[in-house]
Formats: structure tokens, C-alpha cells, sequence
């Protein structure tokens, strides 16, 4: 049986088990940051997401862009052009192919607007993890790991779920 907390907002009026609490807060808690973050920059959180995903995956076309971030081709589109009049992304043209065109970011802009950002909180969770043993770090490595793959997994559903 699964443990139950005292927390009284579950569904149907049950009360939610601490995995679905923390999952619940840590969710949450991840969505406020990168708000904050986004807002501190004069962005969304999404647009702020397409900057982490063009700064990771390198220049990618609108099409990769909107599929990798669950929005329609029309939605990228004023997404990079937000992104482009904050001076972070460009549209190239594909020399072997003129009809293609990448989303191409600033990358040294990018890291340098973040890096002040992000610095506090690394040093933060370096600090944590060293109170963890190496066996330990490796089951949250490996938990983590998963769950970013069921939440990845789970987005792909609900956006090709066209029930709703």
C-alpha cells in the first residue's frame, strides 16, 4: 500500500501519495524557476526553452524546432521572431539548399546571460550532491534519468492525443 500524506487536495478528494506530492512541488517548483528566468530576460519560459534547445542541439529548421517543442509551425514562427528582435536567434538560409532555412542562436550571448543566472544554482546542487554517496548519486541518476523520459514520453501523447 502506498503511503499516504495528509495533504487534502488528491483527486477526488483522496489524498495524493508523497511520490505524487513531490513530483506535484518539484514540477512546479522547476516551471517557477524558468519563469523567473525567462522573465529576467524579457522572455517566456518557452522562448526561453527554444534558446536552451537551439543552444544544445545547434541550429535546427522552425519544423525540428516546433516538433521538438510541441507547438504548431505558425507558433514557432513569431517565436523565433520574438527571438530575433531580442537579438538571441536568426533565420539562415541552408547554402546546399536555399529553400531551407535554421534557426541559428547566439550561443555566446545565451551562456553569458545565464551563466550569472545558473551559477548560484549549480553551486547549490554541487553542495547537495556532495552529501550523497557515489551508489546514491547513481539511483538519483538513474531515477531522474527515467522520469525525464516518462515526461517526454507522456508530452508526445497528450500532444498527438487529438481526443482533447
Amino acid at each position: 500500500m502506498a503511503r499516504r500524506s495528509r495533504h487534502p487536495d488528491g483527486p477526488d478528494g483522496d489524498t495524493p501519495d508523497l511520490g505524487e506530492l513531490l513530483g506535484r512541488e518539484l514540477s512546479a517548483a522547476v516551471i517557477m524557476f524558468h519563469e523567473a528566468v525567462a522573465a529576467r530576460r524579457g522572455l517566456t519560459a518557452t522562448e526561453n526553452k527554444a534558446l536552451d534547445v537551439l543552444t544544445r542541439r545547434g541550429p535546427v529548421t522552425s519544423g525540428d524546432l516546433a516538433r521538438e517543442l510541441g507547438l504548431t509551425p505558425g507558433a514557432v514562427t513569431g517565436l523565433v521572431d520574438r527571438l530575433a528582435r531580442a537579438g538571441y536567434a536568426q533565420r539562415v538560409s541552408d547554402a546546399a539548399d536555399r529553400r531551407k532555412t535554421f534557426v541559428v542562436v547566439d550561443v555566446d550571448r545565451v551562456n553569458a546571460d545565464l551563466r550569472p543566472v545558473f551559477e548560484p544554482m549549480r553551486e547549490a546542487m554541487m553542495k547537495l550532491a556532495d552529501g550523497y554517496t557515489p551508489e546514491q548519486l547513481a539511483t538519483i541518476d538513474h531515477f531522474v534519468t527515467n522520469v525525464t523520459s516518462i515526461l517526454r514520453d507522456q508530452t508526445a501523447r497528450l500532444s498527438n492525443d487529438t481526443r482533447a
